[in-house]
């Protein structure tokens, strides 16, 4: 899914081997970048001794000759291919390039670690770095509202941190003085004014499309009539055809 730190997996990956990280997307990149990359990991590996991790996000949007292109490099080790998809790979990644390569499958972030995200990102200093507080109750509803994306969650950190610092300039009995180091809070009134919905996935024809409609047949069978109006409530906010 969205947001459970694919591309981040993958720098962790370069870094702990001491390898070189490259990123090609599958959206704008073609065969002659991948022809370019390989022949630089040749290089530097011949060259330096030093890996190359190819990370290609999106990977099932390249056509077959695309995937082709990277099946000798991937078999003879020229580099490490990290691709990220949203989709089952199984139906849109080459059967050859899925069989030289491990398929892991990420799933939804708990709470709690979207929670620990939200935790770390309001003192680190590539984050809030402690210009902003947050209860509880308030990281909470950040997680709801994020649905295990941690993507959304510090987006809706961010908007929200700027909702309170444009509520405590406004503010007259808030004013904050010159130098004054105390940290805004963020309140739920700022949360929901950055994500006023929760980020329930769906897509229109893919693998969460069939199981929701899968969820809601099973639902009526079973006798569910909750479960059934909630399965129908989702695939309808999300925009499908009621037919």
């Amino acid at each position: 899914p969205n947001g459970t730190g694919k591309t981040t997996l993958a720098h962790i990956i370069a870094a702990h081997t001491r390898s070189e990280f490259v990123e090609v997307s599958a959206v704008t990149g073609t065969v002659k970048d991948l022809r370019h990359e390989i022949d630089e990991a040749k290089r530097r590996l011949m060259a330096y001794d030093r890996r190359t991790v190819l990370f290609i996000d999106e990977i099932h949007r390249f056509n077959r000759s695309q995937q082709d292109a990277l099946l000798h490099a991937v078999e003879n080790r020229t580099v490490i291919m990290i691709g990220a998809t949203t989709e089952n790979p199984y139906f849109e990644v080459n059967s050859a390039l899925l069989s030289r390569a491990r398929v892991v499958e990420l799933e939804h972030l708990s709470n709690d670690d979207i929670a620990s995200l939200i935790r770390r990102a309001l003192t680190a200093p590539q984050g809030l770095a402690g210009a902003y507080s947050a209860s509880d109750e308030v990281v909470d509803a950040i997680c709801m509202l994020a649905a295990g994306d941690a993507r959304s969650a510090l987006t809706t950190l961010e908007l929200a941190s700027e909702m309170a610092l444009v509520r405590s300039d406004s503010d007259d009995n808030a004013g904050r003085e010159a130098g004054d180091t105390t940290p805004i809070e963020i309140m739920l009134d700022d949360v929901r004014m950055a994500n006023p919905r929760r980020g329930l996935s769906y897509d229109k024809a893919g693998d969460m499309h069939y199981d929701i409609i899968s969820a809601f047949i099973k639902s009526m069978r079973g006798s569910d009539p909750d479960a059934a109006v909630y399965w129908l409530a989702r695939m309808i906010d999300a925009g499908e055809d009621p037919k």
